[in-house]
């Protein structure tokens, strides 16, 4: 029985041949692009945006701030 090798990968690139740099042209379109993006953004994403990123703050230090809490609690439970 006969083992035929894998074909060799084949890449197809948009470059055609050409440097692969990007043109001006395709510079100045991404950033209209970009531009109408930003312009489309309403307010209840910027909140979005901004509880993502808190919850990326806190939840990196839940643990302390449970230590925190529970010895804030024993500390008021012992001068009680």
């Amino acid at each position: 029985m006969p083992i035929t090798p894998p074909l060799a990968p084949r890449w197809s690139t948009s470059s055609l041949g050409q440097p692969a740099d990007v043109s001006a042209q395709e510079s100045s379109a991404l950033g209209e692009h970009l531009s109408l993006c930003a312009a489309l953004r309403g307010p209840l994403q910027v909140v979005g945006g901004g509880l993502a990123w808190g919850h990326t703050l806190l939840a990196g230090r839940a643990v302390t701030g449970f230590a925190l809490i529970a010895l804030l609690a024993l500390v008021g439970w012992m001068v009680s």
